[in-house]
């Protein structure tokens, strides 16, 4: 005797892949024109998804601000441990001198065809008051994507970088399941 396979109400689907996002995150459609909106199935990626972009990406386009209020784009190695982005620099860079002054940040991968954009504010780690257990996770990360350990070199600067809101979609099914999260901030 054969089993009869349940079948999966579209509500139970959609119900899924709700419960697949953090808890306590907005997910929404990203804000767009009407026409691409109207076109939306109401179906969202998972966060898992951009998860797995960012933790595998190798380089990550940092966007700041310069004092007169111009863009500045520069892409950094990184690594994405326990939900941020952890990249450093030299004090003395463009970047550097921009977040000092203005800590907000956009930051975006490689690719448009599976695309990932969060943006946040920078916070500054003092590498000395890292627990072994992150300074492990950083270094065995490091090593495998860049062929060399985590360092800080003196004059550099480290920073975390939790998303507040991001957006994710793929190029080849776009606008139907482009996602918008927005993060809790504390504070």
């Amino acid at each position: 005797m054969t089993k009869k396979r349940a079948r999966t109400t579209p509500a139970a689907k959609k119900a899924k892949k709700l419960a697949a996002q953090p808890a306590g995150v907005k997910v929404s459609k990203p804000h767009m024109p009407a026409d691409y909106l109207s076109l939306h199935k109401g179906d969202f990626l998972p966060w898992s998804h951009a998860e797995k972009r960012l933790e595998k990406s190798r380089s990550y386009w940092i966007c700041t601000a310069r004092p007169d209020g111009r863009p500045h784009s520069m892409p950094v190695w990184g690594m994405w441990v326990d939900g941020a982005l952890w990249f450093g620099t030299g004090t003395g860079t463009r970047k550097a001198k921009n977040l000092k002054r203005n800590p907000a940040v956009s930051i975006h991968l490689e690719s448009a065809d599976d695309m990932v954009v969060f943006e946040s504010r920078v916070e500054v780690i003092d590498p000395g008051t890292l627990d072994k257990s992150t300074t492990k996770r950083l270094d065995a990360i490091s090593r495998k994507k860049y062929k060399m350990p985590f360092t800080i070199m003196p004059g550099s600067v480290l920073y975390r970088v939790k998303p507040r809101v991001a957006w994710a979609w793929q190029e080849k099914k776009f606008p139907y399941h482009s996602t918008r999260w927005e993060f809790p901030t504390s504070s």
